[in-house]
């Protein structure tokens, strides 16, 4: 479940150990917020101003009309957890932030990039696309282009075995996460 930080909570202590690549430390906050002109620049201007590192940001409208959802992995070496959220709060269309556990949460991550496949590297980068249950979505003469969908980590990984192939052009959408259910709250479908 995440925890939630009402507006007059302190979240120190609330740093954890989350491992997204050996050298930084992440963590994932949900941002809920109005959805006006200028919101996200807003959130992002308020990073930059403070010398916030983001490391990953996706943005959508959320499940209730007249509100977006925005996912924020930050590195927390650029500053402590409760200082960028008491900094979140002070944003007027910020209405709730939670802060997702990784092992508690469920992350996704769109990866589309192009890669040199001239003759036989067409099928070894098939292969892997197989492999990694991606999809081949653009094919020209020496050229393909291949999307992933997954777990951050798996995208590393079949980012690294791309590069091999020579990667023309590559673009990752960010992470999106959720709490994972509960297992007493899960509905099992009978068919």
């Amino acid at each position: 479940m995440p925890t939630e930080m009402a507006r007059t909570r302190d979240v120190s202590g609330a740093r954890t150990a989350n491992t997204y690549s050996a050298d930084m430390n992440h963590h994932i906050l949900s941002v809920l917020v109005q959805n006006r002109p200028g919101v996200l620049a807003r959130v992002s201007g308020l990073f930059a101003r403070r010398g916030y590192n983001i490391f990953s940001l996706a943005v959508a409208p959320a499940e209730e009309e007249g509100r977006s959802r925005i996912t924020i992995v930050v590195d927390l070496d650029s500053a402590p957890l409760e200082q960028i959220t008491k900094q979140l709060f002070k944003l007027i269309d910020v209405i709730k932030i939670s802060e997702l556990d990784p092992s508690r949460s469920v992350e996704r991550e769109l990866l589309i990039a192009t890669v040199k496949a001239a003759g036989p590297k067409l099928a070894d980068v098939s292969t892997l696309a197989e492999i990694f249950e991606g999809k081949i979505i653009a094919v020209a003469e020496d050229l393909v282009t291949v999307s992933l969908e997954g777990h951050p980590d798996k995208l590393d990984d079949f980012e690294d075995l791309l590069g091999r192939h020579g990667i023309v052009e590559l673009q990752r959408t960010g992470r999106v996460a959720l709490p994972k259910l509960d297992r007493s709250s899960r509905h099992r479908s009978t068919h």
